[in-house]
């Protein structure tokens, strides 16, 4: 009887597990995560006896002093560095790899791989890039804001793809697919808008050994190289070269992810004969009588060269975004969350986001309202429209121009993106830092609202569209 008890909690667990894994297979779980990361982090960063903790938390210095006795070196991390820059600076090089392996996966053999399938959805991705950084540029021109054009203008794959696989058929499959490599085309626009435009002063001679490292990186993979340890140790001498000349450090990841191999080592034929002759020399190894079990000595020498003959036959890349999905999607982006969002309302304005204008601060709030609400799902729309009227793409099968609009929509839940390009606007020289922070909060309450909204009208509409569509 004292088995039963056991039998049922294990079976429990066992349960437990199982549910643990259904969930984060699903594709909506990153966003449930997210946003309850958001929430809690807003807690955090409002309640009377947590917000203290929250803030000095954020603002601990992390530095590993080495030191030598002449003094040459002291440090490894940079002087400056705390846990929120470890955090956008570090943890977040990890994200933009990911990010950097699935463009290069779409470019190569995805939905991005051929100009036919490319077109569109590249084109709909820089009006979606354009027109929210029109309408905020209008909404703040000539004010402290107006640097912030950037925070509007990128789309949340997780969160978009997530609603998308909510509502199930009611969108067809090729508008799924077409939001899908746009907001993999909009990831690839929002990283060039950072390294460029929100970077600090260019250090020349560090870019320049940066680009000699990139170099003899893309030369060990011309070479042939396919062991992913020996593309580490340069991405961790980028990142440092980078981070000093001024071009934002988590492009390290961006440009690592594009130099990793694609190719595996062993090709269809030799995965086939090695298997073959391994898989003879296994059998042969259970002939082989000894008192253990299965496997014994010699059948688990050939399991071992089985294992690496199948990792072997993996593109690296693939290997790599396989391993590390699951650590961005429910480790990173959740941590980055809670250090990023957690706004302290010092303010009530920041949730009035149609108030007037400020001659000198600007509206960063109704900039980026507007920008994501109505700036992305116009922009898409209108570039959408325009490739295919000049004929230079093709409406997806079993699309209306209704249905477009209606996912289009979806493309203003800007969410981790636009709060990472937020946390890097409105600094400079001569600029108050309060001022800077004033202009970043009421940027992140703005993205959370037009985030939200985004999402809301873009479920309504595709629902409302596939009723009548069904009618008709």
């Amino acid at each position: 009887m004292a088995l039963i008890p056991i039998y049922w909690w294990n079976k429990e667990v066992h349960n437990f597990k199982i549910s643990q894994d259904s969930f984060r297979k699903q594709p909506w779980a990153n966003g449930v995560i997210l946003l309850a990361c958001v929430a809690l982090a807003m807690l955090l960063a409002n309640l009377p006896f947590t917000k203290e903790i929250y803030h000095n938390f954020l603002h601990t210095e992390l530095t590993i002093h080495i030191a030598s006795p002449d003094g040459f070196i002291d440090w490894f991390l940079p002087r400056d560095m705390t846990m929120e820059k470890f955090i956008n600076d570090i943890l977040m090089v990890i994200f933009f790899f990911t990010v950097g392996l699935e463009i290069k996966r779409e470019v190569v053999r995805g939905e991005l791989s051929s100009f036919k399938k490319a077109i569109l959805p590249v084109i709909a991705a820089f009006g979606g890039v354009v027109m929210p950084a029109v309408i905020f540029t209008l909404v703040n021109h000539g004010t402290e804001a107006s640097s912030g054009w950037g925070i509007p203008t990128a789309t949340d794959i997780a969160f978009a793809v997530g609603i998308l696989s909510i509502l199930g058929d009611r969108v067809p499959v090729s508008l799924k697919v077409f939001l899908t490599a746009l907001a993999i085309a909009d990831d690839l626009i929002a990283i060039l808008v950072v390294a460029l435009f929100y970077g600090g002063n260019i250090n020349l001679p560090l870019l320049a050994v940066a680009v000699v490292v990139i170099m003899f990186v893309a030369l060990m993979k011309k070479l042939g190289e396919k062991r992913i340890g020996y593309y580490m140790v340069p991405a961790i001498i980028v990142w440092f070269l980078f981070y000093y000349s001024g071009i934002h450090a988590t492009m390290t990841g961006v440009v690592i992810a594009m130099l990793i191999p694609m190719d595996a080592r062993y090709n269809q034929a030799k995965f086939h004969r090695r298997v073959k002759i391994l898989y003879d020399g296994l059998m042969e190894a259970e002939q082989v009588q000894t008192a253990e079990d299965f496997p014994n000595g010699p059948e688990r020498y050939y399991l071992r060269r089985l294992s690496s003959l199948t990792k072997k036959t993996i593109p690296p890349s693939y290997r790599l975004e396989h391993k590390l999905n699951p650590i961005v999607n429910f480790v990173i982006m959740p941590i980055f969350a809670l250090a990023n969002a957690g706004v302290e309302i010092t303010d009530p304005s920041y949730f009035n986001i149609f108030k007037a204008i400020d001659p000198v601060l600007g509206s960063v709030g109704l900039g980026v309202f507007l920008g994501l609400v109505l700036g992305k799902p116009l922009g898409i729309t209108l570039a959408s429209w325009l490739a295919i009227k000049f004929k230079v793409g093709a409406m997806p099968s079993r699309a209306t121009w209704p249905m477009l609009f209606a996912v289009a929509c979806l493309g203003g839940i800007g969410f981790t993106m636009s709060i990472f390009v937020d946390t890097l606007s409105f600094a400079g020289p001569g600029i108050d830092p309060a001022v800077t922070q004033h202009l970043r909060d009421a940027g992140k309450i703005a993205i959370l609202l037009g985030s939200l909204t985004a999402g809301v009208l873009g479920s309504l509409l595709i629902t409302i569209v596939a009723k009548i569509q069904k009618k008709h």
